[in-house]
């Protein structure tokens, strides 16, 4: 069995990072109302058969918020995760922006396909396009890719393939853990986005060297700056 370091990363120094108020969204947003998570929905699974699959690499493997008929392992094809999306809000601030995680060109990506239960696709599209996409100005990050499962290659519906139509930021892992470190917002901090994605991986067996590098900075950085 491969070995890899443990979690680093604990709700003690989840705790330490100061919480702040801020906006939840962008306020410049305009906001999703139900009949356009519809037409969404219609626009993405037109022609598409059966139980619609949802590629899930961070927050939707340990918080899906929707009903889920079935899950399984798989790797998306050509896509790696990056902590890349850019936030002044929800986990961020003006004065402390933080990050989100995306999945970038190249590479692979072990995660988790979950299908949505049959019976249910209204009500768990909107459900995951709400949270998801969240506005007009972000409808563009829904995209079919190809996974690869132990049944063989399908498509999956996955979110923030390569961002688009968001800020984006390119740094250094060691900045990517200094944002995740300090950054907090309405929905939290980095910090606890970050540890809550780790052992989602870590109970489905799956091993991340960027994701697990990731955290043990965090950690460091976390102890440093409340030494």
């Amino acid at each position: 069995m491969t070995q890899h370091c443990p979690i680093l990363l604990t709700d003690e120094h989840v705790a330490r990072v100061a919480l702040v108020d801020g906006p939840l969204h962008n306020p410049d947003w305009r906001l999703l109302e139900d009949d356009d998570l519809d037409r969404i929905a219609d626009c993405l699974t037109a022609g598409r058969h059966g139980p619609i699959p949802i590629f899930a690499y961070g927050s939707l493997i340990w918080n899906p918020g929707f009903e889920v008929q079935a899950q399984r392992r798989a790797t998306a094809l050509g896509w790696h995760r990056s902590f890349s999306i850019s936030l002044d809000h929800f986990r961020g601030s003006p004065e402390q922006p933080g990050l989100m995680l995306a999945l970038a060109s190249g590479g692979s990506c072990d995660g988790l396909l979950l299908d949505i239960r049959q019976g249910t696709e209204r009500d768990s599209m909107r459900a995951i396009l709400r949270r998801e996409l969240v506005a007009h100005e972000l409808t563009a990050n829904a995209c079919w890719i190809r996974v690869q499962t132990e049944a063989g290659q399908q498509d999956a519906l996955t979110f923030y393939a390569d961002p688009v139509d968001t800020p984006t930021a390119d740094l250094s892992i060691r900045d990517q853990a200094r944002r995740l470190a300090r950054a907090a917002g309405a929905a939290g901090s980095g910090a606890e986005y970050l540890l809550r994605t780790v052992r989602g991986l870590e109970q489905l067996g799956i091993h991340d060297p960027y994701i697990w590098q990731l955290q043990q900075l965090v950690a460091e950085q976390i102890e440093a700056d409340t030494a």
